[in-house]
């Protein structure tokens, strides 16, 4: 792929390790630019490699500047990255044909560099360590606090104090509120044996970590840990398939599967259990510097599983109005098997 342009961040930011919000990115054979404005062009000179800075007050003008002294014929684009007023500008009164390539870029970065595998096990770790300091401060302060509440302290442990960033806004759901799989924070209070979902993550180096953890609530055993012991018996018999169905993906997912037999290992034990039609999404997504990546762990994805892919694996079963239940690692493929980061 010899011409192509980029406007979203994170594929920028994987082509020359530095990427802003405004800015146009041109890969024209062995040429590479980077147009940005002048609040980004210090750091755009110090960080972006590999590539020529240009400061522009009109990014479409010098881009299409650009293009016609090259006398490009054609350049590949992602639909998903332009806005449709930035396309028009862009290509009118241009010779250039513009060749729709729906997520290129992501199909590149689906299998990740050895490189890329120790920032993401960094996130993982940094993302672990989030959970227990939040775990430490539901056990000492948690009980009759607000989900509004606890979700600000999620976004306070996970990132250190404001030392990380997180790779996406912290799930925090006490009982009926866990059956949304992106439950937004209520004013419901924490309370003595409730069933309590997180589901959050961190970035390192802009690599993003994310694991669900789902917990019974017990002030002086609390924890984020697997084994979970429910004083409601409906929460530990749901507990206890999804962390089956987890676990049975997680020991039997291998290199040469399609994506689908994948979140069959998952659905399979959820189906037998009597609980299919709850488990509403699918197994899981690839995670890198984006939080949702290719592969697509769903049903209907003939994707190859190979060495290197990272994604998450993360059932769950949702009753309405009750409460639900959801589990996840991000895992990486290694020596044909799933290794969790």
């Amino acid at each position: 792929m010899k011409n192509f342009i980029l406007q979203n961040e994170n594929a920028i930011y994987f082509e020359c390790k530095f990427s802003c919000d405004n800015v146009i990115f041109l890969n024209l054979g062995d040429e590479k630019y980077f147009i940005t404005d002048a609040r980004y062009i210090t750091e755009a000179l110090e960080y972006a490699k590999k590539c020529q800075v240009i400061q522009s007050s009109n990014l479409i003008e010098t881009t299409k500047e650009i293009l016609k002294k090259n006398k490009i014929k054609k350049i590949i684009f992602d639909p998903n990255d332009f806005s449709y007023a930035t396309y028009t500008n862009l290509s009118e009164n241009l010779k250039t044909q513009f060749i729709a390539k729906p997520n290129f870029s992501k199909l590149k970065r689906i299998i990740k560099t050895d490189k890329e595998i120790i920032l993401l096990k960094k996130a993982a770790m940094a993302g672990r360590e989030g959970f227990k300091e939040l775990a430490k401060y539901i056990k000492k302060n948690g009980f009759e606090q607000s989900e509004q509440f606890l979700y600000f302290k999620a976004f306070e442990k996970m990132s250190q104090i404001g030392k990380l960033d997180i790779s996406f806004e912290p799930i925090v759901a006490i009982n009926e509120n866990a059956a949304k799989p992106h439950a937004l924070p209520t004013s419901k209070k924490l309370k003595l044996n409730d069933l309590l979902l997180v589901d959050a993550g961190v970035k390192y180096k802009r690599y993003c970590s994310d694991r669900t953890c789902t917990s019974a609530v017990d002030f002086e055993k609390f924890s984020f840990k697997r084994e979970q012991k429910f004083k409601n018996e409906k929460h530990q018999k749901v507990y206890d398939i999804v962390l089956k169905a987890q676990l049975n993906a997680i020991e039997k997912a291998r290199v040469g599967m399609k994506a689908s037999q994948v979140d069959k290992l998952t659905r399979d034990i959820i189906e037998k259990s009597g609980f299919g039609k709850y488990f509403i999404h699918s197994t899981g997504h690839g995670v890198g510097l984006d939080i949702h990546e290719f592969p697509n762990i769903n049903s209907k994805s003939d994707v190859i599983i190979e060495n290197n892919m990272v994604f998450t694996i993360e059932p769950g079963i949702y009753l309405p109005n009750e409460f639900g239940v959801r589990i996840e690692d991000t895992i990486v493929m290694q020596n044909g098997k799933a290794v969790i980061l």
